[in-house]
């Protein structure tokens, strides 16, 4: 590996840690900028963990960057409830009870005289769920914004009506091979006479477009098109008699199944891609795909693991869609700067890289599961709902849910957290996930 590459790879990863702090505190601020708004105190801000690097007090809070780019948080007084004794400071022999009362007496360890209407669980619920949702809607707000700029300025690569290359012969797409057999028949495409570079403008006299409209086409006919192409500058007609075969099966947003195929009509050429900026409403369209993606993978999590356990310990290859931490995405970061493509496309990659993570953060942490945000909120949705039961049957207010007595399952789902963590770190070291 030359020292240039060495360097454009340090350069890499040192801008996704960048982007990546910056997506931390970000998501922090959101946190930090509702609580205040609604009178909560909140002592610190911090953008990391472990030691303190820099910190600086600015009114009643403490603004920091520590060691680890690994996370950050806000301390917000008062984010559970006092016990039914009143009481706050840790009193019970039994470990499970400890957790709960540790959690509760460092909710109010920095109490100050005058902190008593300046506490979390004191505010209404649907504030509670505004302070704990600003964070991931940070995340949203950041990847929408990043992914809409790349998608209708740069734009994605695309297939076009433009032919990269023809088919020699009709070869069952389920069949995997390339070289043409004796009883294989010659491609429509070939017998018409459609050449490389060829672009087509129509197709039995509808004009195209694009790709998904022509591809559509195809796959409707079996038996005599007509084509329109453009070529060295003149519109030429050819006319072919497409076949039927076995193509991939695409879904409804035109992507392709992956295993799966259906008979449908066959041209015989291959479509040329180029990066295209999409409208607004396409690229609203892709970012939409893009979350429903993004959920998908979250629920699959759990079946990622025994794949992960064989790339990290086993001889297993690591799958492109495998989880990536942020080691793992920081080698992708330092990939990216060392390709052979224009600055623009390394720019793009780099932007579009960072808009994933935030999005993962939003839906990661929207996981209704303590300690994450999401599990806050459901514990003040939870509230709401059992007093405003309590209200319309007239029974007595059931007061603030103590979220704090969840704290037990809150360390187990801490402790699967930081096992998975640990996985796709090790994975992420020795069999990473590469640009391909």
């Amino acid at each position: 590996m030359s020292i240039s590459t060495v360097l454009l790879t340090i350069l890499g990863i040192a801008v996704f840690v960048i982007g990546l702090l910056f997506s931390i505190a970000w998501h922090e601020l959101g946190h930090l900028s509702t609580a205040k708004l609604f009178g909560i105190r909140v002592p610190q801000y911090m953008v990391g963990f472990g030691p303190t690097i820099w910190s600086r007090k600015k009114g009643d809070t403490e603004y920091g960057i520590k060691a680890i780019p690994a996370g950050g948080y806000i301390r917000m007084i008062g984010m559970f409830p006092p016990g039914p004794d009143g009481r706050l400071e840790a009193r019970s022999t039994s470990p499970w009870r400890g957790m709960i009362e540790d959690a509760r007496s460092a909710a109010f360890e920095e109490l100050e005289p005058g902190d008593e209407k300046r506490l979390f669980y004191t505010r209404k619920p649907w504030k509670r769920v505004i302070v704990m949702f600003a964070g991931p809607f940070m995340n949203l707000v950041l990847a929408v914004a990043i992914f809409l700029g790349v998608a209708m300025t740069f734009g994605f690569e695309t297939q076009t009506t433009q032919v990269a290359g023809v088919q020699q012969c009709v070869i069952p797409q389920s069949e995997k091979r390339d070289t043409c057999q004796k009883s294989d028949d010659v491609s429509p495409a070939r017998s018409a006479g459609l050449e490389k570079g060829d672009r087509i403008v129509a197709f039995n006299g509808q004009k195209v477009d694009d790709w998904a409209t022509l591809s559509e086409k195809i796959r409707d006919t079996i038996g005599p098109a007509t084509l329109t192409v453009q070529r060295d500058g003149q519109e030429k007609t050819l006319h072919a008699v497409l076949k039927e075969n076995a193509v991939a099966k695409k879904d409804s947003r035109g992507e392709v199944v992956p295993g799966q195929y259906v008979k449908a009509g066959y041209l015989g050429f291959a479509a040329q891609t180029e990066i295209v900026p999409l409208s607004f409403g396409d690229s609203v369209t892709r970012m939409g795909d893009m979350l429903e993606n993004g959920v998908h993978s979250i629920i699959a999590l759990p079946s990622k693991i025994p794949g992960l356990w064989d790339a990290a310990f086993g001889d297993g290859e690591r799958a492109a869609d495998s989880p990536v931490g942020v080691v793992g995405a920081a080698r992708i970061g330092g990939e990216v700067m060392t390709l052979d493509v224009p600055a623009q496309n390394q720019v793009a990659m780099m932007l579009f890289l960072l808009a994933a993570f935030n999005l993962s953060l939003f839906l990661f942490n929207m996981l209704p599961l303590l300690p994450l945000d999401g599990g806050h909120i459901a514990g003040a949705l939870w509230e709401a709902l059992r007093r405003n039961v309590a209200r319309v049957f007239r029974r007595p207010d059931p007061g603030p849910f103590d979220v704090a007595k969840l704290m037990p399952v809150a360390y187990v789902v801490a402790g699967v957290f930081i096992c998975f963590t640990l996985l796709v770190l090790v994975a992420d070291i020795v069999n990473p996930v590469k640009i391909t």
